[in-house]
This record gives C-alpha cells, structure tokens and sequence, in this order.
C-alpha cells in the first residue's frame, strides 16, 4: 500500500479515458509515502480516473511534502513541551521522595518513643502489683510468725527446763561418783561413732569438737578432751578396708555395682497378678446365699481399687459346671490374690481340689479366708473341722483367715466382705490406717502421694511401666529357644566393640523371634554384667500408649535420672523431652562406672519414628549401647547402614524341635508321615519363622475339635502366611464353643479388643454385656490366650502379636460396612457412661478421648476434655503430649485451653460444698495450674495455683502439708520466670511447714531442702546450695537406713531371690558363695536373722567342701562375727573374729587387706569389752599393716598411729605415745596441710597429753593452735576437707544403707 502498484492488481484491465486501445497495465516502479489524509481524500473523491497523467501525481506529492514538514514541527514542538513536563515531573517527584523519608524518619521516632512508654508502664503495673503481692505476702507472713514464734518460744522454755533438770540430776550423779572414786567408762558410746575419743581429767572444761572428713577414711577415733572419760580408739574406714560388702572389692568398684542394684523401676505389687486382685470363690449349695449377698456387695471394693489404679474382679465356677472347667479353675486359682472359701457342712470334690490347689499345694502362696457357717447349739460337722483343722496345721506363715458366724447369712455374708476388704487394704496395698474416709491430717497412707514424693515433681504413669515389665517377663519365661546361642554371641561381640559404634540393628521378618531374642539376652546380661544399667521399651502395636515416641522418650529419661537422686528439672514439653534425652543420657553416662544398654524393641512401630529418633544419628557416648529390632520390610532407609544382626528363618532342625516340643508337652505322637509333610511346607520365607512355627504346633496340640490331626495340618498348609494362620485358629477356636451365644461373644471380646485404643480388661467385659458370665468368660481367655492370640499387660486384655490383631480386623471387622466404627461406638457408650456416674477412672481417661478422635467426633471430644477430671488424669500420669495433641485435634490453642479450664472450673466451685469438695477443687486448680506451667504460660499459671493455695488454707489449714506442696508447686513457676525472690521465700514457707508436720527427718523436707538448692545453684550460691544438698542427702540416707523403702532394698530382695534359686543344687563352692553373698544382701535389709541362717549354711559348706582352714572359711566367719556384732551377742562375735584371724594369718600374707580387716573389727571389739591388753598388739599390727601397703607418709598410717595412742593413753603409756602423736601430726601436715581438721585433732590430743604430763604451758599453746584451727574449719563447704583419696561423685550403697557394714561377700 506504500507504492503505486498496490492500487492496480496484476492482469486488470486499465481503459485509457481518452479513447485510446485497451491493454494491460504495467507496474510501475514509483515509491510514494503516502500521508493518512492523503489517502482518505483521494479514497473520498472516488475512483482513480484511469491513465491520468504523471504530472498531476506530482503535485499532489508537492502538497505532501508541504504538509509533512508542517506535521513535523507541530510534533517537534509537541516533544519538546512533553520534556520539560516530564523534567518537572521529576522534580517533583524527587521532591516528595525527600519529604517521605523525613515523615517516615519522624514516624519511627515516634513509635520507639510509644514502645518506650509502654514498656514503662508495664514495669509500672508489675512493680504496682510485686508490691502489692509484697505486702499481702508479708501481712500474713507476720501472722505466721507470730504464731510460730510463740509455739517455739514455749517449746523452747520448756526444752531448757527439762535440760537444765537433767544436768542437774547428771551433776549429782557424776559428783556421788566421783567422790566413791569411780572413772566413768561408756563402752557403747565409744562403738556408736568411730569419729570421737574423749579424754579429759577432772575439774577441767572442754566443748564437745567433732571430727572431720577424710575421704574414704571417713572417721577417726582418736580426739582426746578434757574430762575423765576414757574412749578407745577405733580404726576409720581406710583405704585398707576393701571387703565390704563384697570380698576383695575396692570402694570404687563397689560404687559401681550400685547401678545393678539401682535398675531403678516403681515398686509394682508382687501380690497382684497383672494389676488385678482376682479373688476366687469357692461354694457349695449350702452357702448360695451367703455368696449373693457378697457379690452385690463388692462393688465397693471395685470402687476402691479403681481408685488406685487397679482392677477388682471376683472369679467363681459354679457346683454343677466347676468339673467342666477343671484346667481353667486351676489357672485362674494361680493368678488369684485372694481365694475365698465358703463353708458349712458339706464340701464337694470340686471345692477340695480347689482347697488343694489355692492353699495345701503352696500355703504361702497367696491368702485364704475361709467363711464357716455353723447353726446355734450344734457342734460342727466333722468334714468341716478337720479341714479347718488341716488348713491351721499347714498355715506356717498366717496367710489363712477363719470367719466364724453363726447367724443370719446376710451378717455372715457382710462379716465376710469386711475382713476380705481389711486384707486386701491391708495385706495387697499395705495400708495400716484403714480410715479411709475421713482423713483429717496429711501424712496419710496414700499411695498417689507416694508416688510424687518418690518421683519429684514428675509425673510417671506406674501402669506403662507394669505394662513394660510384664511384656519383659512374658517374653523371658518363655522355654523356646530358636536357635539363639550364635545370636546371643554375635551381640556380646558387638556390644563389646570399641566405641564409638552407632546403633546395633537387629533385623527380620514379622515374627521371626526378635523380641525373644532381646529378652533373653537382657537376662543374660544383667546376670553377668550387674554393673550395667539397662534400659528397655517393647513397643506394642501402632496407635497405642506404648508407641507413642513422647512417653517412650519420657520413660526412659526417667529412669536415667532416677539414678542422679534428683528427677525434678525433667521438662514436660513434648519438643523440650524429646531435644534434652541426648544430653541427660550424656551427663548419666559421664557419671556411671559401668556401661549403658537402651534397647527399644519394634521401634519401626513407633509414629514417625525417624523423626523422633533423631538422637540415634548423632554419636553415642563412650559407655553407651543401643540396640533396636526392626522388620526387614518398614526398617528406615537411613537405618540400613547401622551394623545389623539379621535373623535367619528357622532351620529343619530347629522347625522339627518346636513342634516337638509342643507334642512332647501335649502326650501327641506325630507320625513319619506327617513330619516330613510340616517339615516341607515350613521351607518358604512366611512359614518358616518362628511364630508361624509355634502357631501351627499349638493348632495341631491345642485345638480340641472333631478335626483330626490330618485335617488340621491339610487345612493349615492352606495357610501361607501367619495372618492367615491367624484367622484359622479363629475359626478353629470358635468351632470348639457349643452355644452360639458363646460363638458371638468370642466375635464381639476381640472386635472390641482390636476397635480399642490398648485393650479392655476382663470387669469391662462383664460390666459391658451382663448375659457374660465368669466361667464363660474365663474359658474363652484361656482358649486364646493358649493359641497366642492374647496377652494381658497391666490387667488389661492385649493381642499378643500384631499378626492377631490383623487377623481379628480381618476376619470380623471388614466382613460388614463400618464395623469397627460400631466396636468403637459400644466402647464410647460403655465409658461415657461411666463418666456420667462420677467414676473417673484412668481407663476411661485412656480410652474415651482417643476414641472420640478415632471417631472424628470433635465436640464430644472437647466435652470430655472439659471434664476437668479426665485431663486431670491424664496429665497426674504424665500423659502430657497426648492431652495436647486431643486439644490441637479440636483447634485450640493455648491461650483459648486455658480460658475454657478456667471457665470449667470456675462453674464447679460455684457447687462445691464441704471440705472434700474443696479440696477436689484445690486439687483441680494445682493440676491447671502445672498444667499452664508446662504450657510455658508462666504467667496464667500464677492465678491457678494462687487459688489452690487459698482454698487449701481457708479449708484445711495454714500450716497443713497440702499448702506445703501449693507453696512447692508456685514457687516452681517463680523459678522458672526467673522471679527467684518470691521462690525462695515460698520454698522456705513450705519448708518450714514440712518440717513442723512431718519431722526433720522426712523425705519432704530433703524436697524442699533440694528446691532451695537448686535455686541457690540458679543464682551462684554455691556455698549454700551445698549445705542444703548435703543436709537433703542424710536425710534420704537415713530414711532409706530405716524404713527400707529405698528402690534399691526391692531390688535386693529380687537379687536374694533369684540367688536363693542357685543354691538349691549340691554342695559346691560356687553354691557356698552364693549362699554368702544372699547373707550379705539380707544383711543390707536388716534382716539379720535370715542373713544369719544363710552365711551359717555358707561356713557350712566351705567347711565341707574346702576344709576348715580354707580363706573362705575365714570370709564365712568373718560375715557372721559382723551379724553377731550387730545384735550385741559381743562374746560370740569375739570368738567368730578369733577363729577368723588366725585362718587368715596362717593361709594369708602378713599385708593381706583381708588379715587387715579382720584385725580393724577384732580390735574395735576388744576395746569395746574392755580388754586393752589384747587390743594394744592388734593396734600395734595395724600400723605396721598400713605402712607397707600405703608407705610410711600415708593419712591412713596416721590415723593408727594416732588410735595407737590414744590406747597407750588409756593404759597409762604416756612415754609410748608421745612419739606417735608427734609423728602423726608431721604425716598430717605433709601431706594435708596445717589447717587440716585432722591436724587439729591431733594437736588437741597432744594438749591433753603434755596437760597429763604437767607441761602446762606447752598443752596451752597446742590447744590454743588446735582451737585455732577449729575456728577456720567452717570456711571449708560443711566442714569437710576435700580428699585425695575418695571420688565425690559416687555414692556408695553401702554408706546409705548401712554406715558400717562389716560384711565380705567374695568374687563370683
């Protein structure tokens, strides 16, 4: 269109306007630029006339040029008016740009200034409310003082008059004495504490100075004083005592051996079989009624076991189907608490074989209360006596209980019920106070108190700890042993390797023994290496309590703090638990002398388990193990590279064994035929691990059906795999049940089992269908339970593998459309209604929540959340993270979960009502308030435990130990928001009011004592931080001493036990060893006359096998000489040490540490009985002794040349003793120093001596240096000078449980 060609198209005609011919028109070659209006005027002008001239184009090209240079000025002038907009434009914008910064400048300043002021008025508002807490604080601080000064002040007047009376009536005495010529001797003092001997002359005054501290030489005898009272010397505790309690064992070592018997655990009742008292019921006709007037009324007892966390439940076959149930009755006897046997003329075959089995068998075994009935003014029946009769001649250990009643059988029936409650609250929970109802003070029998004053301020669930240790011991006890020998070796050898070395991974298929494996080697090991701690966690199925990561982490950070005696600084943050496991198995590891072993079993099985596991990646420390199993199949990829233990499939041999064995123990006899028929099919990899094997064994020996044996094992080659397996024996166990009624309610027991979160025990089970009965119910369990379809775990009823439970869901559970929604909905109708009867139980807690999750049923959820008992409950067991995750479940956060516990629990108060209700509400408003703390909202978390603390005032009393525990729990949020002032007074408030209630002696006290210290530690207060954790210690100490409920006595019992069992074979010096060292450990329990019985049988046996005159003999004698000692028969220990002597002295070198230590006790007792003439050469000895084994320069030399003296002293051989003071006193400042405490002993000895000569001046100005020293010893920490010969980070065992334990065990 640019050109002139594009207005003719090639080939048109062009006729010529003058007339000329037609042709065809040539382009031509002409280029015009056409303008717009150009074009538009000609187009508007009409056609082109055809073959106008050129000449007229070109003055059209004329009037273009001239309009173009016209249009190109306008658009010169245009841009140019365009430029200076656009630079004034920028100007301005520049301008504005400079006037944004200054205002943006102004605004910043501005808001740091109201940042400033804000801050200022928040300072002002907190100093505001710090002064007024300050003053309301110390309003009622000074009313409290008053109150307490005046109670101390009549207390303490009285106090002085009774002590000024006494020393009266003393200084009378003394001066009758003294004017008959009488020397006061106190031998028994002189043997109480090996740290003073007082010698002084008449007339003279001297305060009473204890002696220091040295290391392992714990105590010395020999400080004389001022009066005329003659103490012997006795030998310290030094290094050249290394017997005791275990022979020929260093101190260090025996430090060491503390964390075999500190494997620490809850104490879990041994009377109760799996957290149940199972009480079993033995009737006849004749006491029918008697049995259903007891049966409406045990439900209290239920009640009251809830309460504790456990299960009641009565067991009882009835006359005419107990011969029905013969191997049932005797299974259910073995797990029994309690067997109840009710009696009046008559007893049935049954019932006697019952009696035998329940009591005649093992009378110790369990209690037995026997109920007999007699009719007024009739003699008994003879049957009847000469039962009662035999049951009271076999009764050596007063397990059995006879109730009398002659009378209305409803009284008989409740006499029955109330003697059946004072056992089981008496003997299963060891209560002594049995006012259960009306507690007015607060040091009762409660066992939840127990509980948080073992464990600090953390909280730990004892049933997930029963739950573990009975997965332990089921899987030990088990006789298969599959082969493990070369398993067990190879991880010997990798535990053994050099460190460091990751993780060992022991792997195979779904039930290929792994979990056996473990079990049994943890037994080995804590057999041959006591000295190694061992941690273990078996994880059960996914979704349930023992798989969640949190509490497994939790558990076990527990239990390695357990054994740092301080359990407190354990955070419950989810985050915080899992991040701190690493450094508190760090810090544990740098302490223990022996190894760290944690296995944790299926970790596979836990929930994200590489992600909460991410501390198994990182480097272990030197002494620490840890061993995980796995299935080859779901094993991490990352985990893959760790050094691996994988299980092989079982051998022929080893499949022909098991089955064997199962027949063996069935009286089955399989043919040729058939073995080679198993043996083929257990060839492939899903049927040649151990639980398929063990499963088809117990199906062709357990299941008794019309099938025969051939029919059984063709039906089980059907069965590829052992889920399959699985669903067979269901249907074989079902096809053994008769009723369909029973048929249905096998279906409904493990549907409701596998919709649960961890199981359903046998009294929900009852209580959920009331057409079940006890024997029914008893005959099923026992049917799966032999076919290893169930297990139980803390009383509840589990699926023993989880092949089981994926067989149940299976079998049943996808057969209908939604029908494990409808298992799940039973079980929320079930525990709902529970809660709507006020029975909070720790099941309902575990269950309901999680089943309203499951369910998706969000509102329901919350609702019972804001049951403020259920949260209660999770959180006092440690359930922490669970408690969250419901609350994240329904979309709260933390801000709106407080609101809504505040508001929950403000509408409760306004119902309560009386002092139990009140302290329910005190109670809530404490658990909130830790609740909140842990939340990290410290500061809501105030107001809780504020009101907690008001109730408990107002309702109990000021000085209650309830208000102790509130002023504990504030203080504890004070200290974590850094607000140390207000903790440390309430920690001393709750101290004070400990101390008053309780005794200075109380394990409460040593908490607060620890609190205190650990704040004075936060704030660089290490002096007194000490002192407290000093003071704390001797109290934990002294009450471990006396009342044994220390965790290491539980574990020596089981250690005793287990001992008790090697000795049962010949006579042998292995058994006379054992039989030794269980005298040693009944020694440690202060069951001195069991100790002695045993070391006897011990010296016994020696003599028999080794000879008379053999070393052990001498150990044997030793032990018992030390028992005799304790009971004061002082003649007997005598001759014991003598005859110990001289064996020592013939088979044993002159400086054996033995002879040395048989030398130490003989010579402390013949000072004690008076005879310092046979005393003097053993004294003599002793010094000797310890020059060779430590050189003459050693503390310990010292030490018997000072107790030397003081014997020379004591026999008027002052010539003799000068010498050794002196060179005891150059030993004692070379290598201690001259401010020593021992120095100054020393001195004070040598003041008396030079006094006793007449060197007046001399003894003057030694005692004035002694006095001297004395003075500076309170600068050292407790008065304790730090020794070179002693670790001070151990503690040993035998100090806190018995301060002189004279007691040698022996190598094993």
């Amino acid at each position: 269109m640019g050109t002139a060609s594009s207005l003719v198209s090639p080939g048109e005609v062009i006729e010529d306007a003058y007339g000329g011919g037609g042709g065809e028109a040539c382009e031509i070659p002409v280029e015009v630029k056409p303008k717009a209006r150009l074009l538009r005027s000609s187009f508007r002008r009409g056609p082109r006339v055809i073959g106008a001239s050129f000449k007229s184009t070109a003055s059209v090209d004329l009037e273009y040029a001239a309009e173009y240079d016209r249009l190109k000025k306008d658009y010169d002038i245009f841009r140019v008016s365009k430029n200076n907009e656009i630079a004034s434009m920028q100007k301005k914008e520049a301008k504005l740009d400079k006037e944004n910064k200054r205002l943006r400048a102004e605004l910043q300043a501005l808001q740091k200034t109201y940042q400033k002021i804000l801050r200022e008025k928040e300072s002002a508002l907190e100093a505001k409310y710090q002064a007024m807490e300050r003053a309301a604080t110390f309003e009622h601080d000074r009313d409290r003082v008053k109150r307490q000064f005046k109670i101390f002040r009549e207390t303490k007047e009285k106090e002085i008059q009774d002590l000024l009376r006494a020393k009266r009536d003393l200084e009378t005495k003394l001066q009758r004495l003294q004017a008959q010529g009488i020397q006061v001797y106190d031998p028994a003092d002189s043997d109480s504490d090996d740290n003073r001997t007082d010698m002084t002359t008449t007339g003279t005054h001297c305060e009473y100075w204890s002696g220091g501290v040295l290391g392992s030489e714990p105590s010395m005898g020999s400080m004389m004083q001022l009066q005329q009272t003659f103490r012997g010397p006795e030998f310290a505790h030094s290094l050249i005592d290394v017997e005791g309690p275990f022979a020929n064992v260093n101190r260090d070592d025996w430090d060491a051996a503390v964390a075999s018997l500190l494997q620490v655990s809850p104490l879990v009742s041994q009377s109760l079989w799996s957290n149940t008292v199972r009480c079993y019921l033995m009737y006849s006709p004749e006491t029918q009624a008697e049995v259903d007037v007891f049966l409406k009324e045990t439900h209290k007892l239920q009640r009251f076991c809830e309460g504790l966390g456990h299960f009641y439940l009565n067991i009882y076959f009835p006359e005419d189907s107990a011969s029905c149930y013969s191997s049932e009755r005797k299974e259910e006897i073995e797990k029994s608490s309690v067997c109840v046997l009710f009696l009046k003329s008559f007893i049935s075959r049954s019932v006697l074989e019952d009696c035998e089995e329940a009591f005649f068998k093992n009378p110790e075994a369990r209690l037995f209360l026997i109920y007999h009935r007699t009719v007024d003014r009739e003699p008994p029946s003879a049957l009847a006596r000469e039962f009662i009769e035999k049951v009271t001649k076999a009764d050596k250990a007063n397990k059995a209980k006879v109730i009398d009643h002659c009378g209305d059988p409803e009284e008989g029936a409740y006499k029955t019920f109330t003697q059946l409650e004072k056992i089981i609250k008496q003997e299963l929970f060891g209560y002594e106070n049995l006012d259960f109802e009306n507690k007015d003070s607060g040091i009762e029998d409660d066992p939840s108190s127990h509980e948080e004053e073992d464990f600090g301020d953390v909280l730990w669930d004892m049933h997930d700890e029963q739950e573990q240790i009975e997965a332990f011991q089921q899987a030990s006890k088990s006789t298969c042993q599959l082969g493990f020998e070369k398993y067990i070796e190879r991880l010997n050898d990798m535990v053994a390797a050099p460190p460091p070395i990751p993780p060992l991974l022991v792997s195979g298929g779904p039930g290929s023994g792994k979990s056996l494996l473990l079990s049994k080697w943890i037994e080995l090991q804590q057999k041959r290496s006591p000295n190694t701690l061992i941690l273990y966690h078996f994880v059960g199925r996914p979704l349930s309590t023992s798989s969640e990561p949190v509490l497994i982490i939790k558990r076990l950070t527990v239990k390695l703090l357990q054994h740092s005696w301080s359990i407190s600084a354990l955070s419950m943050d989810p985050l915080k638990i899992l991040e701190e496991f690493p450094r508190w198995l760090e810090r544990l590891s740098a302490r223990h002398q022996g190894n760290i072993i944690i296995i944790i079993d299926s970790i596979d099985q836990i929930q994200q388990a590489e992600r909460h596991m991410k501390w198994l990646i990182d480097p272990l420390p030197v002494n620490v193990r840890v061993i995980v199993s796995v299935n080859v199949e779901t094993c991490p990829q990352a985990w893959r590279l760790w050094p691996t233990l994988h299980l092989d499939p079982l051998s022929p041999k080893d499949v022909k064994s098991v089955i064997n064995a199962e027949c063996l123990s069935a009286e089955i006899k399989l043919t040729k035929e058939q073995e080679k028929k198993l043996e083929r099919h257990c060839r492939s990899a899903t049927t040649c691990n151990a639980l398929y094997v063990t499963l088809l064994a117990k199906m062709i020996t357990g299941i008794k059906t019309a099938w025969d044996i051939d029919r059984i094992i063709q039906l089980c080659f059907q069965c590829q795999d052992t889920v399959s397996l699985y669903r067979l024996v269901l249907r074989a166990v079902q096809e053994t049940l008769t009723a369909e009624r029973d048929k249905e309610l096998m279906k409904e027991i493990v549907c409701l089992v596998c919709a649960s979160h961890n199981g359903v025990s046998e009294s929900e089970l009852l209580e959920m269908h009331p057409d079940l009965t006890s024997p029914v119910l008893a005959s099923l369990l026992h049917k799966l339970q032999s076919m290893c379809m169930i297990t139980y775990g803390c009383g509840i009823i589990k699926f023993q593998h989880l092949q089981a439970w994926e067989a149940v869901r299976l079998e049943y559970m996808d057969e209908e459309q939604h029908s494990t929604s409808m298992y799940r909905e039973k079980l929320i109708k079930y525990f709902s209604q529970q809660l709507s009867q006020d029975r909070v139980t720790w099941r309902g807690a575990d269950e309901l929540p999680w089943l309203f999750q499951q369910q998706e049923e969000k509102q329901k959820l919350h609702r019972s959340l804001l049951n403020l008992f259920v949260s209660q409950n999770l959180y006092k067991r440690g359930h922490f993270s669970e408690l969250l995750s419901y609350w994240q479940f329904v979309g709260k956060d933390k801000s709106s979960m407080a609101a809504e516990y505040f508001d929950s629990l403000k509408h409760y108060e306004k119902n309560c009502e009386g002092e139990d209700s009140m302290t329910r509400l005190a109670d809530l408003y404490e658990t909130l308030g830790r609740f909140l703390k842990d939340l990290g909202l410290l500061s809501q978390a105030v107001a809780p435990l504020q009101r907690s603390l008001e109730i408990r005032e107002t309702a109990l009393d000021p000085d209650h130990p309830s208000v102790a525990h509130s002023l504990h729990q504030l203080a504890g949020v004070y200290v974590q928001w850094k607000k140390f002032g207000n903790a440390e007074q309430l920690y001393k408030q709750a101290l004070e009011i400990s101390d008053n209630a309780f005794g200075s002696d109380h394990t409460r006290v040593a908490r607060e004592l620890d609190s205190l210290a650990m704040l004075y530690q936060k704030q660089n207060k290490y002096e007194q931080a000490d002192k407290l954790r000093k003071r704390s210690l001797k109290i934990r100490q002294k009450s471990a001493r006396q009342k044994g409920n220390m965790y290491g006595f539980t574990l020596l019992r089981r250690r005793a036990l287990q001992l008790e069992e090697l000795t049962l074979g010949n006579d042998t010096a292995d058994n006379a060893k054992t039989l030794n060292e269980l005298g040693v450990l009944y020694y440690l329990q202060n069951n001195l006359e069991t100790a002695k019985m045993f070391l006897t049988r011990s010296l016994e046996m020696r003599q028999r096998v080794l000879g008379p005159d053999h070393p052990d003999c001498a150990q044997s004698l030793n032990n018992l000489a030390a028992i005799y000692n304790e009971k004061k028969e002082n003649e007997k220990a005598e001759e014991l040490y003598e005859s110990a002597l001289d064996i020592r002295r013939r088979a044993l070198s002159p400086d054996h540490p033995s002879l040395a230590y048989t030398i130490k006790h003989l010579a402390v007792l013949y000072k004690r009985r008076g005879k310092l003439d046979k005393a003097v050469p053993l004294y003599e000895l002793t010094v000797e002794i310890r020059q060779k084994s430590f050189g003459p320069q050693h503390p310990s030399v010292a030490t018997a040349l000072v107790n030397l003296a003081v014997l020379y002293c004591q026999v008027k051989k002052h010539k003799e003793a000068l010498p050794l003071y002196e060179r005891a006193l150059k030993v004692y400042e070379d290598s201690l120093g001259r401010s020593h405490p021992r120095v100054g002993e020393t001195l004070k000895n040598l003041a008396v001596l030079s006094y006793e000569e007449g060197d007046f001046e001399k003894a003057a100005e030694l005692y004035k240096r002694a006095m001297e020293i004395k003075e500076a010893e309170p600068s050292l920490v407790c008065g304790k000078a730090p020794s070179r010969h002693s670790s001070a980070d151990t503690i040993s065992l035998r100090n806190a449980l018995h301060p002189n334990v004279h007691i040698d065990v022996g190598h094993r």
